[in-house]
């Protein structure tokens, strides 16, 4: 570690005596401490930025984006990239998310999972990760072994690797490529990082992830036009979208969605049909 590595994530709270707080206090102080959190992602956004412009260059060229994470971090990662195929209409091996323990640790805490600095590596080599590919290591603390160990082989083997860790001067920053250091300040309930951390960590995947994908096309004007169609809403939605494409009603949209199956393809139809 750094000579001044602070890890502010485990620093006391803010705050003291919660227990005797009315439940009107405890939500106050909450959404005090979460209105923090927009600022100090907009305090980084020049790292985002660059961790964003790699990754779509990796994914451009036929690579795929690795999430990996233990705990909270890692299910964060995994519930990225899972939205991933249904909003952008991708297959789901092209943002894909790992985390310490397996699936199970989705659910349960899988135990001392997070200390191995080898299983990382290991997880990434299932699925045949490459220097085409790029792996961004998510860790609050910016010391879990897992993520670390494995950013740093990815290094070894010309793997691009970036992070999102929310303490400055950490070991799994510097062992990255693109780090993104987001300081939220100390948790309410003192080591808590679910709460501002893992805020901050989910706001910054959603603008990589929306990032990612608008700049591979899967996005038309600010519709999701590559959407899966899996349940009534969405198709709804589809519906919609290309009566405010082409300028037809609900029966004709209904019609070119179902002969198309994709909203992309019912409005490019559409419109040649339309003009």
């Amino acid at each position: 570690m750094s000579k001044g590595f602070r890890k502010i994530t485990e620093e006391n709270s803010l705050y003291d005596d919660l227990e005797e707080k009315s439940v009107g206090d405890l939500l106050n102080i909450i959404n005090n401490e979460d209105q923090k959190v927009a600022l100090a992602v907009q305090n980084v956004l020049p790292e985002v930025e660059k961790l964003v412009e790699k990754a779509v260059e990796q994914v451009s060229n036929g690579g795929r984006l690795f999430y990996i994470g233990a705990g909270t971090s890692g299910r964060l990662g995994i519930l990225d990239a899972s939205e991933c195929p249904p909003t952008f209409g991708v297959s789901d091996d092209v943002v894909i998310g790992l985390i310490a323990g397996g699936d199970k640790a989705i659910r349960k805490a899988v135990e001392f999972a997070e200390d191995n600095t080898a299983l990382g590596w290991s997880d990434l080599q299932n699925f045949n990760i490459h220097k085409g590919d790029m792996v961004i290591g998510i860790a609050a603390s910016g010391t879990t072994p897992y993520v670390i160990g494995a950013v740093k082989t990815c290094k070894n083997n010309d793997i691009p690797s970036g992070c999102i860790t929310c303490n400055p001067g950490s070991p799994l920053a510097q062992a990255v490529d693109y780090p993104v250091e987001v300081v939220v300040g100390p948790e309410v309930i003192t080591g808590s990082s679910r709460m501002k951390a893992g805020t901050a960590q989910k706001m910054i995947l959603n603008m990589i992830s929306t990032s990612l994908m608008i700049k591979l096309g899967r996005v038309k004007g600010h519709k999701m036009v590559d959407m899966q169609l899996s349940n009534h809403k969405l198709v709804n939605r589809g519906i919609r979208m290309i009566c405010d494409a082409i300028d037809v009603d609900e029966t004709t949209a209904q019609s070119l969605l179902e002969k198309h199956k994709s909203v992309r393809q019912a409005i490019a139809h559409g419109q040649k049909t339309h003009q």
